[in-house]
């Protein structure tokens, strides 16, 4: 249980456990064989890049490796004790430690918290980076090894990446970096020479839905568990975020207003604006945007001939068909790209979210309208 009085945490998701308070690692078994060859070998690298979609698993992974190597400290006592996997017992001191967040051999890095304006900052700043020079610079602990861990590589600066490129080209004896990366093509080419590469893949829908089935959190059958897990395309994370945000059945009111086009109920249109747009409701706004993104996404790849995933309601796939050949695949990729540059604008200009809402659809409405407009002006 984490203490109130301590500042938020950017890489926490809601109320679920952090990553480092996490037993069990589903659906990564070659990711963490690699690892766990690597250290076994003696040969391990100074740094490793985590890549893949967003809550795969793969700061889980971090902490997972920080503390076998933590627990081992050489592959002579993990060989001793047969070690055949990462996993360290939750009642290992090591693992308490770590859970607590109050090992000193672990530095976190990661957006953070602005106690004056009460919110996370935008990027994880050089400051923060720099915090490495004094931590791999004082004497280990137990073990002798340190180890990093960026959580995500995603949201630093420049000065903060030419900060860690600092570090990277000249690293300490005995340390370990696990730089996290949701999309390492944004990071500097040199950051990502010096790195070990390990991509981990999205996870299996039952792998999600079993992480959903152990979470004390989650209140839905088993059947919506699965649906939720279906459409998270594989993240863990995102499966949490959308039950978090009443995401399935915020879906579901989406599809049945989607399924109109090329004509929106304007009275449903505004019922779900309401419910996504209202103060307070940010879960409700992220998960609700992100799986309109979704559904873009999905309507782009069946108009490019993709098979069609499972149903949420009942008669989208035909819907999604149809509105496919409603335009171009040019003009849905178009009003894809818009979309997304309007709630990125929206929000660094704290614009009403339910006048973005409104447009959004309206974007939509106008696109499908015009296979109609063309034969009608023929």
């Amino acid at each position: 249980m984490r203490d109130d009085d301590l500042p938020p945490e950017s890489d926490r998701l809601g109320d679920h456990p952090h990553p480092r308070e996490t037993a069990i690692l589903l659906g990564q078994s070659d990711a963490e064989q690699s690892l766990l060859d690597a250290f076994m070998s003696g040969r391990m690298h100074h740094a490793w890049l985590l890549t893949g979609p967003k809550g795969i698993g793969k700061a889980t992974l971090a902490y997972r490796m920080a503390r076998f190597v933590l627990r081992h400290g050489v592959p002579e006592v993990a060989a001793a004790a047969g070690a055949t996997n990462l996993q360290t017992p939750m009642d290992h001191p090591v693992f308490r430690q770590v859970a607590a967040g109050s090992h000193p051999n672990i530095l976190a890095l990661r957006r953070p918290w602005d106690e004056k304006a009460k919110r996370f900052k935008t990027v994880l700043t050089v400051d923060e980076i720099r915090r490495t020079t004094g931590f791999f610079g004082m004497s280990a602990g137990a073990g002798g090894w340190r180890i990093g861990i960026i959580d995500a590589a995603d949201d630093m600066n420049r000065n903060a990446e030419n900060a860690l490129l600092k570090i990277l080209e000249e690293p300490p004896p005995q340390c370990l970096f696990f730089v996290i990366a949701h999309q390492p093509g944004r990071l500097l080419p040199t950051i990502r020479s010096r790195c070990r590469t390990l991509r981990l893949a999205p996870l299996a829908a039952e792998d999600v839905a079993a992480v959903l089935d152990v979470s004390d959190k989650i209140k839905a059958s088993e059947a919506d568990r699965l649906a939720m897990a279906r459409l998270s395309e594989g993240s863990v994370g995102r499966a949490l975020s959308i039950a978090d945000g009443g995401g399935l059945d915020l879906y579901r009111d989406i599809v049945a207003l989607l399924m109109e086009l090329p004509r929106l109920n304007v009275k449903n249109l505004h019922k779900l604006a309401d419910k996504i747009a209202r103060r307070g409701a940010d879960d409700a706004w992220t998960t609700g945007i992100d799986l309109l993104g979704d559904w873009l996404q999905r309507l782009v790849r069946t108009g490019a001939g993709a098979p069609h995933q499972p149903e949420f309601v009942n008669g989208e796939a035909a819907s999604m068909v149809r509105l496919a050949q409603s335009a171009s695949l040019d003009r849905w990729v178009e009003v894809w790209e818009k979309i997304s540059q309007l709630v990125a604008r929206a929000e660094a200009l704290n614009t009403d979210r339910k006048i973005v809402v409104l447009n959004i659809f309206s974007m939509l409405e106008s696109v499908a309208g015009s296979h109609a407009g063309q034969h009608q002006s023929a």
